[in-house]
Protein backbone atom coordinates (compact mmCIF):
# COMPACT_ATOMS: atom_id res chain seq x y z
CA UNK A 1 0.00 0.00 0.00
CA UNK A 2 1.33 3.42 -0.78
CA UNK A 3 2.39 5.70 2.51
CA UNK A 4 0.29 8.35 1.36
CA UNK A 5 -2.63 6.08 2.35
CA UNK A 6 -3.72 5.31 5.39
CA UNK A 7 -4.63 2.09 7.03
CA UNK A 8 -8.00 0.69 6.01
CA UNK A 9 -9.31 0.82 10.02
CA UNK A 10 -8.24 4.51 9.37
CA UNK A 11 -10.26 4.77 6.08
CA UNK A 12 -13.09 3.29 7.26
CA UNK A 13 -13.55 5.45 10.49
CA UNK A 14 -12.95 8.59 9.16
CA UNK A 15 -15.77 7.42 6.39
CA UNK A 16 -18.24 7.49 9.17
CA UNK A 17 -17.13 10.42 10.82
CA UNK A 18 -17.42 12.03 7.67
CA UNK A 19 -20.72 10.84 6.90
CA UNK A 20 -22.13 12.03 10.20
CA UNK A 21 -20.46 15.80 10.12
CA UNK A 22 -21.81 15.92 6.33
CA UNK A 23 -25.44 15.40 7.12
CA UNK A 24 -24.85 18.42 10.33
CA UNK A 25 -27.32 20.90 8.97
CA UNK A 26 -24.68 24.10 8.62
CA UNK A 27 -23.96 27.28 6.34
CA UNK A 28 -23.23 25.30 3.59
CA UNK A 29 -25.79 22.73 2.88
CA UNK A 30 -28.46 25.56 3.86
CA UNK A 31 -27.25 27.63 1.02
CA UNK A 32 -27.01 24.90 -1.52
CA UNK A 33 -30.69 24.34 -0.34
CA UNK A 34 -31.96 27.78 -1.07
CA UNK A 35 -29.93 27.53 -4.38
CA UNK A 36 -31.16 24.59 -5.66
CA UNK A 37 -34.89 25.87 -4.18
CA UNK A 38 -34.51 29.44 -6.03
CA UNK A 39 -32.68 28.65 -9.38
CA UNK A 40 -33.11 24.99 -10.01
CA UNK A 41 -30.67 21.82 -9.50
CA UNK A 42 -27.80 22.27 -11.39
CA UNK A 43 -26.89 25.97 -9.09
CA UNK A 44 -27.57 23.84 -6.26
CA UNK A 45 -24.95 21.29 -7.86
CA UNK A 46 -22.77 24.28 -8.42
CA UNK A 47 -22.76 26.10 -4.91
CA UNK A 48 -22.27 22.57 -3.65
CA UNK A 49 -19.10 22.32 -5.77
CA UNK A 50 -18.07 25.60 -4.68
CA UNK A 51 -18.07 24.16 -0.94
CA UNK A 52 -16.49 20.87 -1.64
CA UNK A 53 -13.17 23.66 -3.80
CA UNK A 54 -13.56 25.38 -0.32
CA UNK A 55 -12.71 21.79 1.46
CA UNK A 56 -9.81 20.88 -1.10
CA UNK A 57 -8.27 24.47 0.58
CA UNK A 58 -9.31 24.13 4.14
CA UNK A 59 -7.33 20.64 3.50
CA UNK A 60 -4.32 21.77 1.92
CA UNK A 61 -3.95 24.74 4.71
CA UNK A 62 -3.92 22.18 7.00
CA UNK A 63 -1.42 19.95 5.51
CA UNK A 64 0.52 22.75 4.88
CA UNK A 65 0.35 24.13 8.55
CA UNK A 66 -1.39 27.54 7.27
CA UNK A 67 -4.45 27.33 9.26
CA UNK A 68 -2.60 26.89 12.62
CA UNK A 69 -1.43 30.25 12.07
CA UNK A 70 -5.11 31.49 11.71
CA UNK A 71 -6.45 30.30 14.65
CA UNK A 72 -3.55 30.92 16.51
CA UNK A 73 -3.19 34.98 16.17
CA UNK A 74 -6.60 36.54 17.37
CA UNK A 75 -6.48 39.49 15.21
CA UNK A 76 -6.66 37.30 12.21
CA UNK A 77 -8.98 34.45 13.75
CA UNK A 78 -11.32 37.35 14.52
CA UNK A 79 -10.95 38.90 11.02
CA UNK A 80 -12.15 35.51 9.66
CA UNK A 81 -14.84 35.59 11.85
CA UNK A 82 -16.52 38.77 11.08
CA UNK A 83 -16.14 38.59 7.48
CA UNK A 84 -17.95 34.92 7.62
CA UNK A 85 -20.44 36.58 9.96
CA UNK A 86 -21.00 39.21 7.48
CA UNK A 87 -21.78 37.29 4.50
CA UNK A 88 -23.84 35.12 6.30
CA UNK A 89 -26.10 38.11 7.29
CA UNK A 90 -25.90 39.74 3.70
CA UNK A 91 -27.83 36.09 3.09
CA UNK A 92 -30.33 36.72 5.60
CA UNK A 93 -30.91 39.58 3.97
CA UNK A 94 -31.27 38.52 0.60
CA UNK A 95 -33.75 35.44 1.57
CA UNK A 96 -35.78 38.22 3.00
CA UNK A 97 -35.61 41.37 1.28
CA UNK A 98 -35.19 40.20 -2.49
CA UNK A 99 -35.84 36.90 -2.53
CA UNK A 100 -32.20 34.89 -2.17
CA UNK A 101 -33.75 32.38 0.25
CA UNK A 102 -36.06 30.05 -0.78
CA UNK A 103 -37.88 31.73 -3.68
CA UNK A 104 -38.88 30.00 -6.46
CA UNK A 105 -37.14 29.90 -9.42
CA UNK A 106 -39.71 31.08 -11.52
CA UNK A 107 -40.29 34.26 -9.37
CA UNK A 108 -36.86 35.35 -8.76
CA UNK A 109 -36.04 38.61 -9.74
CA UNK A 110 -32.68 37.85 -11.13
CA UNK A 111 -30.97 34.37 -12.15
CA UNK A 112 -27.04 34.29 -11.42
CA UNK A 113 -25.38 32.46 -13.90
CA UNK A 114 -23.50 29.19 -12.60
CA UNK A 115 -20.13 30.95 -12.13
CA UNK A 116 -21.80 33.16 -9.37
CA UNK A 117 -23.75 30.10 -7.60
CA UNK A 118 -20.15 28.38 -7.94
CA UNK A 119 -18.05 31.44 -6.21
CA UNK A 120 -20.85 32.06 -3.51
CA UNK A 121 -20.29 28.24 -2.43
CA UNK A 122 -16.49 28.86 -2.09
CA UNK A 123 -17.16 31.60 0.02
CA UNK A 124 -20.04 30.09 2.40
CA UNK A 125 -16.82 27.70 3.09
CA UNK A 126 -13.77 29.90 2.97
CA UNK A 127 -15.44 32.30 5.40
CA UNK A 128 -16.92 30.18 7.95
CA UNK A 129 -14.03 29.67 10.52
CA UNK A 130 -15.82 26.22 12.08
CA UNK A 131 -14.56 24.40 9.05
CA UNK A 132 -11.29 25.59 9.67
CA UNK A 133 -11.61 24.95 13.48
CA UNK A 134 -12.91 21.32 12.28
CA UNK A 135 -10.19 20.76 9.56
CA UNK A 136 -7.36 22.14 12.41
CA UNK A 137 -8.81 19.97 15.55
CA UNK A 138 -10.39 17.02 14.13
CA UNK A 139 -8.48 16.24 10.64
CA UNK A 140 -4.98 15.22 12.14
CA UNK A 141 -6.81 13.74 14.92
CA UNK A 142 -6.42 10.86 12.23
CA UNK A 143 -2.70 11.16 11.47
CA UNK A 144 0.35 10.42 13.91
CA UNK A 145 1.85 13.91 12.93
CA UNK A 146 5.55 11.95 13.37
CA UNK A 147 4.84 10.09 10.12
CA UNK A 148 6.68 11.44 7.65
CA UNK A 149 3.86 10.75 4.72
CA UNK A 150 1.31 12.62 7.35
CA UNK A 151 0.79 15.63 4.92
CA UNK A 152 -0.08 13.44 1.98
CA UNK A 153 -2.16 11.71 4.48
CA UNK A 154 -3.94 14.80 5.41
CA UNK A 155 -4.41 15.29 1.76
CA UNK A 156 -5.85 11.46 1.10
CA UNK A 157 -8.70 12.33 4.21
CA UNK A 158 -9.59 15.97 2.70
CA UNK A 159 -10.15 14.26 -0.60
CA UNK A 160 -12.19 11.56 1.01
CA UNK A 161 -14.20 13.72 2.82
CA UNK A 162 -14.99 15.34 -0.72
CA UNK A 163 -15.77 12.12 -1.90
CA UNK A 164 -18.59 11.02 1.38
CA UNK A 165 -19.80 14.63 0.66
CA UNK A 166 -20.63 14.61 -3.00
CA UNK A 167 -23.97 12.53 -2.91
CA UNK A 168 -25.59 13.71 0.17
CA UNK A 169 -24.98 16.97 -1.47
CA UNK A 170 -26.78 16.05 -4.68
CA UNK A 171 -29.09 14.11 -2.98
CA UNK A 172 -30.18 16.99 -1.07
CA UNK A 173 -30.13 19.10 -4.07
CA UNK A 174 -32.53 16.92 -5.64
CA UNK A 175 -34.71 16.96 -2.46
CA UNK A 176 -34.77 20.40 -2.01
CA UNK A 177 -36.48 20.28 -5.92
CA UNK A 178 -38.59 18.24 -4.90
CA UNK A 179 -40.04 20.50 -1.84
CA UNK A 180 -40.39 23.44 -4.13
CA UNK A 181 -42.55 21.53 -6.20
CA UNK A 182 -44.91 20.56 -3.50
CA UNK A 183 -45.20 24.03 -2.30
CA UNK A 184 -44.96 25.59 -5.95
CA UNK A 185 -48.47 27.13 -5.27
CA UNK A 186 -48.14 28.29 -1.62
CA UNK A 187 -47.02 32.30 -1.54
CA UNK A 188 -47.47 31.53 2.28
CA UNK A 189 -45.42 28.59 2.06
CA UNK A 190 -42.45 30.78 -0.46
CA UNK A 191 -42.67 33.22 2.50
CA UNK A 192 -42.30 30.82 5.27
CA UNK A 193 -39.19 29.38 3.86
CA UNK A 194 -37.54 32.38 3.20
CA UNK A 195 -37.91 33.98 6.47
CA UNK A 196 -36.90 30.08 8.13
CA UNK A 197 -33.73 30.46 5.73
CA UNK A 198 -32.94 34.05 7.00
CA UNK A 199 -33.35 32.68 10.17
CA UNK A 200 -30.55 29.93 9.92
CA UNK A 201 -28.44 32.36 8.52
CA UNK A 202 -28.84 34.80 11.30
CA UNK A 203 -27.85 31.64 13.69
CA UNK A 204 -25.24 30.11 11.92
CA UNK A 205 -23.40 34.27 12.04
CA UNK A 206 -24.54 34.56 15.42
CA UNK A 207 -22.44 30.79 16.29
CA UNK A 208 -19.72 31.76 13.95
CA UNK A 209 -18.71 35.21 16.13
CA UNK A 210 -18.31 33.15 19.17
CA UNK A 211 -16.46 30.24 17.73
CA UNK A 212 -13.92 30.01 20.23
CA UNK A 213 -10.35 29.80 17.95
CA UNK A 214 -8.10 28.06 21.02
CA UNK A 215 -11.44 25.59 21.84
CA UNK A 216 -11.12 22.07 21.42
Amino acid sequence: MPAFVPSLSVILAFAIAAFVLAITPGPDMALQLSRAVNYGRAHGIATAAGAMSGIAVHTSLVALGISVLIVAAPAAFLVLKIAGAVYLLWLAYQAIVHGGGLRLAAKAKRTPSLKESYLTGIGINLLNPKVVLFFLTFLPQFVDRADPAAPQKLFFLGGEFIVVSVPLAVAGVFGAQWLAAQFSKSKWVERALNWSFAGVFTAFAATILFAQGHGR
